[in-house]
């Protein structure tokens, strides 16, 4: 009779599917099952000589036999009901093993949590997929679960069960494609990846999506963390709801957190937490209020920058740990400092460990090569209109503003994920349904999430890295843009720089780069910036760009920065940029700070600092940053002096300036510059003063208006215009 319920019992089609690596539901097998008035207890461990089980009220133990399949053990208990046990099992290697049995906890996600990810709708998906440390029925250990439909098996790998991929199977939830396994246990700490046993037979192993850490590079496994922290930064969180994005000052401070300073003690990097106090101390010292990471994601490659990124919920380990991370943005609030991380959803890279062919199929990415795969950067392509894809993105911008309190995401590379021919020639290509090139899913996706952070916070900056004039990029989704705060100013950049790179004497040839910006200025919310994109690959730092001997390169860089912060726009300068440094940036080394030898760096470093100053407490230079009302030229047309002369305008006409711009080494003595009031204007800032390494040659006394027709104005004031400069007035 107990043989008959054996029988019944146990299917040995599973055993072998179990042993073979097949089965994607152990828990129907395995752990206690009743059957009539008896109880059912399966255990496989591969290697297993012995195996009892130990009541853990009663103490009692029953000893469980394997007769037909090595590493299957069984025991019949009759006349029991369901009671909590302890699994022991002595190895062939005489290691003894002591743990409660995963297999007999019914599943922790449920029907809601798999409805929401199959329609791509649950936003902190990130809670459940991945690896959770937490407490089921009374009992601490921790939730493991992964994506990965097309599987024949999936399991939980790592030193606690020898990286063998038999001992923790994973249960496959109905309607899903979500694996899911709850070990008990003490795990934070642990290293783990998920072996996957795909249906053409390959078996590899993974590193987590959703994994919150990893370990540093090379290794790539995942890491169990304790999330805990305590946030500090609540006077931060509401103060910055108070004044609206566009109205706000914004001078960035563009970082890579490996290459701005090196440890001197040994260690490659400094932790996150060494950083946060130098960095912020640097910062305010120069008045930049916010700084943008070059994406701080876990990624393998260091010469990527961050760019191709394998672990998207996980902090590089490079620099610490995750809440290594939260104390840097935590320190940097309490210094006044904005935190914006650089985001990648464009592409991936194809590392083995990464989300390519992540269950033995195109999961994440096309599978047509054509839609697939960047033709450029190697890399693969995410499939916008997979439901399941789309939630890890989403959920991802969304987990680094709710977990980490970060203030703005700079989305990378947008143009490449707008157009379906992007860097492709004829033939390489699908059009949309429509026909047109236009990439309607990511489309879909880019406002989806922009539509979610705004729901989550009205103050969390959208930055758009867009290289063309695709139309209302920072227009409202409701008004039919794309829902971005603001837009990089590529158009601004390319033509400012190579007009910087001529010799002055063919400036007024070129003109035109100069003025064409105000062209398009206010059809967009934009960032004018000089990235880390402009100072690498044989581009030169910006001091190399300029033209001419050590001081007129010197000049030209001052008169270049003092243009661009009176220009209308957000500003960003990548670091190294504010002091002049002349090689191009390495990730390997770290800035060079020697160049504070030398008195034309140290001044440069001074004017930057000052700029900076005057920008922030000056409204007319950001109140109207977006709006026509904020600028007006005085004379844009005088190309065979290379100058410029414009209005810059605040909320408060007491706040207007009148800026001068000198783009040649010619100077001018009572040059006539048209005021739109009357009255005494005072130099409040002059790019030639002698701190800064100018000549010293700046209007040192305020001006009175004189009546008379200049510009289109009815007065004027004679000023001196230095060579290679940049001048602003105040009225007093």
């Amino acid at each position: 009779m107990t043989k008959r319920k054996e029988v019944f019992a146990i299917n040995w089609m599973e055993v072998e599917a179990l042993v073979k690596g097949k089965h994607n539901n152990p828990h129907h097998i395995l752990g206690m099952h009743e059957c009539m008035d008896d109880l059912f207890v399966n255990v496989f461990f591969p290697q297993a000589k012995v195996v009892t089980i130990t009541d853990i009220s009663t103490k009692k133990k029953y000893t469980l036999v394997s007769e037909r399949v090595s590493g299957f053990f069984s025991v019949v208990i009759k006349d029991m009901k369901r009671f909590e046990y302890k699994v022991c099992v002595k190895l062939e290697n005489g290691q003894e093993l002591s743990y409660l049995d995963p297999y007999v906890y019914e599943p922790v996600i449920d029907p809601i949590d798999i409805c929401l990810f199959n329609e791509g709708k649950h936003y902190d998906i990130y809670e459940k997929l991945g690896a959770h440390p937490m407490v089921v029925d009374g009992v601490e250990g921790v939730l493991f679960a992964v994506w990965a439909p097309n599987a024949d098996r999936v399991s939980v790998v790592g030193n606690f069960n020898n990286w063998n991929g038999l001992v923790h199977p994973m249960r496959k939830l109905d309607y899903s494609g979500i694996y899911e396994l709850f070990i008990p246990g003490k795990f934070i700490g642990e290293i783990y990846k998920f072996e996957i046993s795909a249906k053409d037979g390959s078996v590899f192993m993974k590193s987590d999506p959703y994994a919150f850490s990893s370990e540093v590079r090379p290794a790539n496994a995942s890491r169990i963390v304790d999330m805990s922290y305590k946030w500090k930064d609540s006077k931060w969180m509401l103060k910055r709801d108070e004044i609206s994005n566009v109205d706000k000052p914004m001078s960035i401070y563009e970082v890579h957190l490996g290459a701005w300073r090196k440890p001197d003690d040994g260690r490659e990097f400094y932790n996150y937490r060494d950083i946060a106090v130098s960095l912020a101390d640097y910062m305010n010292k120069m008045n930049y209020n916010y700084v943008e990471l070059l994406p701080i994601m876990e990624h393998p490659y260091d010469p990527s920058w961050g760019y191709q990124v394998t672990g998207y919920y996980a902090p590089t380990s490079r620099y610490g740990s995750p809440t290594d991370f939260m104390y840097f943005v935590d320190y940097m609030h309490s210094k006044g400092i904005g935190v914006i991380l650089d985001w990648v959803p464009a592409h991936f890279p194809k590392d083995n460990h990464g989300l390519g062919r992540f269950d033995g199929t195109c999961l994440y990415e096309h599978e047509d090569p054509r839609q697939g795969e960047h033709p450029h950067w190697g890399t693969y392509i995410y499939n916008y209109g997979r439901n399941e894809v789309r939630n890890f993105l989403v959920a991802n911008a969304l987990y680094w503003v709710r977990k980490y309190h970060v203030d703005g995401i700079r989305m990378d590379a947008v143009a490449s994920m707008l157009y379906l021919d992007y860097g492709r020639g004829y033939g390489e290509w699908i059009p949309n349904k429509f026909g047109g090139n236009e990439n309607l899913e990511a489309i879909q996706f880019i406002k989806e999430v922009n539509e979610k952070i705004k729901e989550e916070s009205k103050s969390v900056m959208m930055i758009a890295e867009e290289s063309t004039a695709w139309p209302m990029m920072t227009h409202s989704i409701a008004e039919g843009g794309m829902g971005f705060d603001f837009k990089w100013n590529m158009g601004w950049m390319n033509d400012f720089l190579s007009y910087m790179k001529l010799d002055p004497l063919y400036r007024k040839y070129h003109h035109n780069e100069l003025t064409f910006s105000m062209m398009y200025a206010f059809s967009e919310n934009f960032m004018l910036v000089l990235s880390h994109d402009e100072v690498v690959h044989g581009k030169g730092s910006m001091i190399e760009k300029m033209p001419g001997g050590y001081e007129d390169k010197f000049s030209n860089l001052r008169t270049a920065y003092g243009y661009m912060m009176t220009h209308p726009g957000k500003k960003l300068l990548f670091m190294g940029q504010e002091f002049a440094q002349f090689s191009e940036f390495n990730e390997a080394g770290e800035l060079d700070w020697s160049l504070f030898e030398f008195d034309a760096h140290v001044c440069i470093h001074e004017y930057v600092k000052e700029l900076n100053k005057l920008y922030l407490e000056e409204p007319a230079l950001y109140e109207l940053d977006s709006s026509p009302e904020g600028f007006q030229w005085i004379n844009c047309n005088n190309a065979s002096a290379s100058m410029l002369s414009f209005i810059r305008k605040g909320k408060e006409e007491k706040d207007t300036l009148l800026v001068v711009c000198n783009f040649t080494p010619n100077c001018y003595k009572a040059y006539k510059l048209a005021t739109p009031y009357a009255g005494k204007w005072k130099e409040i800032f002059s790019s030639d003063c002698a701190r800064f390494g100018g000549d010293g040659q700046n209007n040192k006394v305020a001006k009175q208006t004189k009546k008379g027709e200049c510009d289109g104005f009815e007065q004027y004031i004679s000023i001196n215009v230095p060579s290679l400069s940049v001048s602003i007035f105040k009225k007093q």
